[in-house]
């Protein structure tokens, strides 16, 4: 059924009061040195200052951080049409083996034994419908389906007071959160989307969903996770993104 016009009204004003939002709390290196014209790769003190202003905001947002605050739900009704996000085209996802996909476990973790597809299906599950934003200005509302990050956490024996959790994704990605984003309560080892196995392009066979963050934190294909109280930054933060780029 077709939204209402009222409805589709409140939709776009919602969008442009989140991407006003983040133009204001998520500020990125990237995004300061297109304003500046300055090349990030460049050691001048330019950079330097932009790199500190960057973690500075990264400090500032995880003390603003709530970690019982629940990002908004929607109903079934508003599901919206889902976009693929990426460093590559849709085509070019990787094409992961259920057989022999193992989901590698090191760190500060004390059971490290690898999980099978079926194993991670096998966990409890629970299903949100959150919005899905990008950093690149679109959003979409989806409903995902997982165990919450945490369980799985604790089910491994994972030190939950350690400052970090990481990940390497089979399509070259890596990522990393913040320990107390990790715990969130709508923080998913999401294994589907709307209903159905992830598909390829969406992360198959793991993805992580973290709805209290942008889109480019909830890495997809994950083949690896790991604890630590190193900081172990991200492939986008790597090329200028805020690394924290959350609520």
């Amino acid at each position: 059924m077709r939204k209402p016009l009222a409805d589709l009204a409140g939709d776009r004003q919602l969008e442009q009061i989140e991407r006003r939002l983040f133009l204001r709390n998520g500020l990125s290196l990237g995004a300061l040195a297109l304003l500046t014209g300055c090349d990030i790769t460049n050691k001048e003190p330019i950079y330097q200052t932009l790199l500190a202003m960057s973690r500075w905001n990264d400090r500032v947002q995880a003390w603003l951080f709530n970690p019982h605050r629940l990002a908004p739900t929607f109903s079934e009704s508003e599901i919206s049409q889902p976009r693929f996000n990426g460093f590559y085209e849709p085509d070019k996802a990787p094409r992961v083996d259920p057989a022999t996909y193992r989901l590698e476990l090191s760190g500060l973790i004390d059971d490290k034994r690898p999980w099978t597809v079926d194993q991670l299906y096998a966990l409890p599950q629970q299903s949100q419908i959150t919005r899905h934003v990008c950093i690149e200005g679109w959003s979409f509302i989806g409903k995902w389906t997982g165990t919450p990050l945490r369980s799985f956490l604790e089910r491994v024996g994972a030190d939950v007071t350690a400052k970090y959790v990481g990940f390497k994704c089979a399509d070259g990605y890596y990522g990393s959160l913040d320990m107390p984003s990790a715990l969130h309560p709508q923080t998913l080892v999401s294994v589907k989307f709307d209903d159905e196995i992830l598909p390829t392009q969406f992360g198959f066979p793991m993805r992580l969903r973290v709805p209290t963050k942008l889109g480019f934190k909830s890495p997809k294909h994950v083949v690896a996770m790991f604890v630590t109280n190193t900081y172990p930054s991200g492939y986008w933060e790597d090329r200028g993104y805020n690394w924290f780029s959350g609520s």
